[in-house]
């Protein structure tokens, strides 16, 4: 099922076809070619409503609301060794922001400070429920609620000056997350593909993952309270590159869908 949060389309005025405005927004279901009115939560479950709109006239919003982004670094082996770094022998992880959120379609704004802005193509996790602490026992399954497509958008020469990566991973539009969440995913067959101008740039597997999402969860859980919405970026597969102002990027993730952000110089 794939879950979305969105915006009906409104013409603010009868004879604009430009100028629209965008009513709050509502969770929904996408069947086919339209989208359906849901109602419940994440921990929940959900239920479908009566109100329909045509996927054409909305307006795709980041599927959750998170209280924070918890990435996971050098999660590929190949990604490390490009980067000329070693593998960790446990999770590497960092935050991204809530203020680097954008929607699929708003644009990723180069930061004039920067010189060097890359992709990070990701398959993403979103939780369904508060926790804490889980043990090795417990079933990671019930605490998550879906799988979406992430970029972590990283300029690399101030990851790389500053020796840590707040700024780099935290400028504004620097975390494009959605387009949809997925809640019938399996990672062990999923693929994640990163596009810039329709030129496949990485390719990387659900196997390929150095610590797996169990592990991944389990760890984070270990240091701090995870609530619903927030969400995980497992890690990047090799290739990452430099993106530029008019270049569009596209992070696919097979069985959950296309993540599509234009670039922009600050100020355009």
């Amino acid at each position: 099922m794939k879950i979305c949060r969105f915006q009906p389309v409104v013409l603010q005025a009868p004879e604009s076809r430009t100028n629209y405005i965008h009513p709050a927004p509502i969770i929904g279901v996408i069947e086919d070619k339209s989208v359906r009115e849901l109602s419940g939560d994440f921990a929940g479950g959900w239920k479908p409503g009566s109100r329909v709109w045509p996927l054409a006239e909305v307006k795709l919003l980041p599927p959750s609301v998170p209280s924070k982004i918890v990435c996971v670094g050098r999660n590929y082996k190949d990604h490390a060794s490009e980067l000329g770094n070693e593998v960790p022998p446990e999770p590497l992880i960092f935050l991204k922001p809530p203020s680097a959120i954008i929607a699929p379609d708003e644009p990723i704004v180069m930061p004039p400070i920067s010189k060097r802005v890359d992709y990070e193509g990701e398959i993403a996790v979103i939780m369904g429920r508060s926790f804490y602490r889980l043990s090795e026992k417990d079933d990671v399954t019930p605490y998550i609620a879906g799988y979406t497509c992430l970029n972590d958008v990283t300029a690399r020469d101030l990851q790389k000056s500053d020796g840590q990566w707040t700024r780099g991973k935290g400028f504004d539009t620097f975390c494009p997350f959605g387009p949809v969440m997925e809640t019938e995913f399996d990672v062990k067959s999923a693929t994640v593909e990163t596009f810039v101008n329709g030129v496949r740039k990485q390719i990387g597997r659900g196997t390929e993952l150095m610590f797996s999402v169990d592990v991944i969860i389990r760890w984070i859980s270990q240091v701090m309270t995870l609530l619903p919405g927030d969400v995980i970026a497992t890690g990047t597969p090799a290739g990452v590159g430099p993106l530029n102002p008019g270049d569009v990027v596209e992070v696919v993730v097979s069985g959950v869908g296309t993540l599509r952000n234009p670039v922009i110089a600050q100020g355009n």
